[in-house]
Parts: C-alpha cells; structure tokens; sequence
C-alpha cells in the first residue's frame, strides 16, 4: 500500500495516466485503488500526525516495453497539464533510446519505478573498467542521470571531468559531454546555458564516423527541448 496526501488527487493523477478506478473508500478511513493492465496499486491516508509526503515510499512495476508506456504517459501528462511536469511533483523522469527503466512521482511524491522487464542483469552502473578518461566519465553520469535521476551530480561530474580530461580527450568523448550537459541544462529550463553547451559542440571538428556515433546524443538535447 502507498501513502497518499490527498485521495482525491491522487486518483485523479493515475486517471490521466490512464489508470481505472477499482476501489475507493472515505469513511471509516480513506482508502483507493487503481489498475491499468495487470498491475495494481492501493493507497492509503496515514494518520493525521504523519505527514504523507515524507513517508518517501517507492514501488516497482515491470514492464515488457517501459519505452511505449514513457511515451504515452508523457503524451497524457502534456494533454492535461499542457506541458510535460519534469519538476517538483507530480512529475516524470525523461526517457533516453536505450534506457530501461523510468520514474513517475505522483501529487504525495510517491515513486513508481518502470523497469523493462527484460533490462540486463549484467547492467553496467557506470565507471566501466573498460573506459578511461572523459569517456569514463561520461559513463558516471550517465548512471547518474539515467538511473539516480540526479541531474545536479551529473552535470558537477560532467564539468569536472571535462576540465580534468577535455583537453586531451577524443572529440566524440567531448561531445558526448557538452552534449549531456546541453540535456541537463534544457531540462532545468535554462535554454541559454544549453545553448551555450551546444554552440561549445558546434566548435569540435567531427568525421562523418564521428557524426553518426555521437548522432543519438545530440537528438537527445533536441528531444528534451521538446519538453519546454
């Protein structure tokens, strides 16, 4: 069972998300229940004396393809909102081609962790051995931002990385890391720093090879962008 803040809200939140209402209780304490597909979720109003939202509760659904939910459920939240809720609460964690998993966090800031059903267990958490360099550093916040949802240490590991290693790195190495912090920045809605990252990009000679190995990291700029 997860907490809510307010039933109402909370059910109304996992209606647009295109959640069917099973269950739903006032008296003699508030209770609701929702379910979409073949999975579930209750929620529960705890006592008056503890506060909801920071009771941090998560849970785990798995998923056969975590890509086709992200998307609808981004298209539903912009339909209602009229924007994509990437801050504060409710809100959705971007999706990246390749990524796995997902979060929602619902109206009382409960997490629901979307995981691909079939994700790897071999899953490399970044700082892969078989990297060196900026490219390894790309690698940490990549795990950073993908899975910890933690822009702010990403970007910090990115600039760092970049000052350490840049000068010397490989310029797909380069740009895969201005590219990731040109992401972050759009997502924090700070359009001129991002633009700033990419005209940075823009500067770094490429072969065609190049192009089309760093051609998913900059179409992931544009994507976030498309968020605003």
């Amino acid at each position: 069972m997860l907490p809510c803040a307010d039933l109402d809200e909370t059910l109304a939140f996992y209606k647009t998300l295109g959640f069917e209402v099973t269950y739903e209780q006032t008296k003699p304490y508030l209770y609701g229940a929702v379910r979409r597909g073949s999975f579930d979720l209750h929620f529960y109003s705890p006592p008056k004396d503890v506060d909801a939202r920071a009771l941090a509760s998560r849970c785990l659904i798995m998923v056969d393809d975590v890509a086709t939910y992200h998307r609808e459920f981004t298209a539903a939240l912009r339909s209602h909102y009229g924007k994509i809720p990437a801050k504060g609460t409710p809100r959705i964690t971007r999706f990246r081609e390749g990524q796995s998993r997902f979060t929602i966090v619902d109206p009382t800031g409960t997490s629901v962790l979307y995981v691909q059903r079939d994700e790897p267990t071999d899953l490399e958490y970044g700082g892969s051995k078989e990297l060196t360099g900026l490219a390894k550093v790309v690698d940490n916040a990549r795990i950073l931002r993908d899975f910890k949802n933690d822009d702010k240490a990403a970007s910090r590991v990115l600039k760092v990385g970049l000052a350490r290693f840049g000068p010397d790195a490989p310029a797909v190495d380069r740009v895969r890391a201005l590219a990731a912090l040109a992401e972050i920045a759009s997502a924090k809605n700070e359009p001129e720093r991002s633009r700033e990252y990419l005209t940075e990009l823009q500067k770094i000679e490429l072969s065609d090879e190049d192009r089309t190995l760093v051609a998913k990291d900059i179409q992931s700029v544009e994507n976030v962008q498309k968020w605003q």
